[in-house]
């Protein structure tokens, strides 16, 4: 059933734990096992509905076959106790669990609650460039960007531009939620055919007259004025080859390798030589050394090791930037300085004044809060670019400019342009203006940092103008809020939910007062106990986002949490955020980067990387900087198991 993916409690904790304890003591005498005791149980009441051809609600049991098994499926035995302790779980028809296998159920997880795990990095798996990845490392490496051709009116909004992104095929998340998460992502005939010809098309814009400069940088050498291709030297042409493949495949290759590429370059001349010379180029590009991450690294089958230099600096580029190391970590790597965390965290501070940091907002704060929502919601483009630019600008302030990670939530600082300055309120009359040209009726304007000071229903993310928009009425609202800054797993709606009834004859009641009548199902009550809370709580914010204000008697934003704390309104409930669920969301900032850092879901075993993390980082107010500071020297990052049949 899909509701097994739901959570909530109706039975809190503590009477499970009673229901444990003094109804069931002779369990605890017993270590229970997965495989002796748990996976029968599994077998006989679950696997009709969840298991094999039938999956309800995504959760498929028959591939949970022992404890490691269940181990990387850690968070879904939460919600698998309380369907249980709701007694949603087995449906009727299904067979049903007796007392003691409840009991066994419950004490089992409790034990896995309790027990203490180890910290392993995650078994090393070939992950391929996605396609935002392979775009940015083509123009470092080149130089310059293959874009598109086409016009735009000025007071338009330009579609992708990137020659890249509009060939490649979009990829998908993986498990992490993530689309640099490509373990799985196969490398088709379509996408081969697609880097071959944006390969060639990055080649031979190489050799035009234009990029000369990075032609003479990729060379090591500087060329004439009258030079042309075809006039390309023996010398040259394996210079460009050994200064190439380095900087492609992002670390040192030995020359017996290098040779391969160059031995048939070997007594050519004129065209001859160009087109092999390309030809071998190509093949570099076309290689899975270069399309895969950490192919190239030294590997240890059946052992935990460390990372090499040059796997640990494409790991912070590629985290960071979104793009291939630079030079300066080409260097620390080569010389093997950047396995010190002093050198590493330099590296980190860094990186994060340069201009490609942005692109740490721009992907993953864009996949994690799910701004790119807006994309398909906003039609007009100057409001679009409004809307969906702010967060991404608010997101990038934080990650560089070292600030709290807590400032997620409130803040004062924001980022502005006219069009979202109506928003605003009478901060609106400090904003700088921008004349528009002559000629142009609207048009984009550029955004500034922004300090606010009368209006204070705005600040951090949850309450800026495209966030509300894109998440029109409390449910979404309450839901984004749920799943992206307190890290809670929701499942989704069952299919047949009936739409919510008009108000009766004779009556005005509000869409609250409607929905607490809609909302009467047991299996429903329990999500909608933690959404409806924190939704309805931005209600006095319109479905475009704006604050009411004066406009008659004000919707109830008033609320009270699962945990028993009250508010009023959003301001109130924000407190709250700021103090008794400040851990619960720094702990979801610490897993949604680690698991983006590392392009994986997270497991069991990294759950102490993030306990540690999460503790540094409440206890001392810790920045984003620290968090990612603490992130590139945890043990996950800087670690990797490889599996035995993989070979060197």
């Amino acid at each position: 059933m899909a509701t097994l993916q739901k959570k909530g409690f109706l039975i809190p904790r503590l009477l499970a734990a009673f229901f444990i304890f003094v109804i069931y003591p002779h369990q605890l005498k017993a270590k229970i096992q997965f495989e002796k005791n748990i996976l029968p149980i599994l077998e006989r009441s679950c696997l009709k509905c969840h298991g094999g051809k039938k999956v309800n609600g995504e959760v498929d049991f028959s591939k949970i076959k022992n404890q490691n098994d269940a181990d990387a499926q850690y968070e879904l035995w939460e919600a698998v106790v309380e369907v249980i302790n709701a007694g949603e779980m087995p449906p009727e028809e299904s067979p049903q669990l007796k007392e003691k296998e409840k009991a066994m159920l419950l004490n089992w997880h409790q034990d896995q609650l309790n027990s203490p795990v180890e910290s392993i990095p995650g078994t090393f798996k070939p992950r391929r460039l996605s396609g935002p990845e392979y775009r940015n490392t083509l123009r470092s490496l080149f130089g310059f960007d293959l874009k598109v051709a086409v016009a735009k009116a000025q007071q338009t909004v330009a579609g992708e531009e990137s020659l890249v992104l509009k060939l490649l095929p979009k990829d998908p998340p993986g498990a992490s939620g993530f689309i640099n998460d490509t373990h799985t992502a196969s490398l088709s005939p379509i996408i081969l055919e697609q880097y071959a010809f944006l390969t060639d098309a990055a080649i031979e814009k190489l050799f035009a007259p234009k990029q000369r400069s990075q032609l003479q940088y990729l060379m090591g050498e500087n060329l004439p004025n009258e030079w042309r291709p075809e006039k390309i030297s023996q010398n040259e042409a394996r210079s460009l080859i050994k200064n190439f493949i380095p900087k492609a495949l992002r670390r040192h290759i030995s020359e017996s390798k290098i040779n391969i590429s160059l031995n048939p370059l070997n007594k050519l001349t004129g065209f001859e030589l160009l087109n092999a010379l390309k030809f071998e180029m190509k093949a570099i590009m076309l290689s899975p050394e270069f399309l895969y991450r950490g192919l190239l690294m030294e590997k240890f089958p059946g052992e935990q090791k460390p990372v090499d230099a040059f796997e640990l600096a494409e790991r912070v580029s590629y985290f960071l930037w979104e793009d291939r190391p630079d030079n300066e970590l080409m260097n620390l790597a080569s010389n093997g300085s950047l396995l010190e965390p002093e050198i590493l965290t330099a590296q980190v501070e860094r990186m994060l004044k340069e201009p490609q940091a942005m692109n740490l907002a721009e992907s993953f704060g864009v996949q994690w809060f799910g701004i790119a929502n807006l994309d398909e919601l906003i039609k007009n483009p100057i409001s679009h670019h409004s809307l969906r630019n702010q967060p991404v600008l608010f997101l990038n302030h934080l990650f560089t400019k070292d600030r709290p990670v807590i400032d997620l939530i409130d803040s004062k600082t924001t980022f502005v342009n006219e069009g979202v300055s109506g928003f605003y309120g009478q901060d609106r009359g400090r904003m700088k203006r921008h004349s528009k040209p002559k000629g142009i009726e609207r048009t984009t304007t550029p955004f500034q940092e922004f300090t606010l000071e009368k209006a204070t229903w705005r600040g951090g993310i949850i309450t800026m103008p495209g966030i509300l928009t894109m998440n029109r009425g409390p449910i979404q609202r309450g839901t984004w809020l749920l799943r992206q800054i307190l890290g809670v797993r929701l499942g989704e709606p069952p299919a047949d939910v009936p739409p919510i009834k008009p108000s009766p004859r004779g009556k005005n009641l509000s869409f609250r007062e409607r929905f607490e009548r809609h909302r009467s199902d047991a299996s429903c009550a329990r999500c909608h106990e933690k959404i409806d809370p924190l939704g309805f709580a931005l209600d006095h914010y319109d479905t475009k986002g704006q604050f009411i204000q004066n406009k008659g008697k004000l919707p109830d934003a008033s609320g009270k949490l699962p945990t028993g704390e009250t508010f009023k309104d959003y301001s109130e409930l924000k407190e709250i955020l700021l103090s008794s669920q400040k851990e619960k969301i720094v702990r979801n900032s610490v897993e949604r980067t680690l698991s983006y850092a590392m392009c994986r879901k997270l497991t069991r075993n990294d759950q102490p990387t993030v306990n540690r993390i999460t503790k540094i980082i409440v206890k001392e107010n810790g920045t984003w900087k620290d968090l990612f500071v603490e992130i590139v020297n945890s043990l996950p990052f800087r670690e990797t198991i490889f599996k035995e049949e993989i070979q060197g």
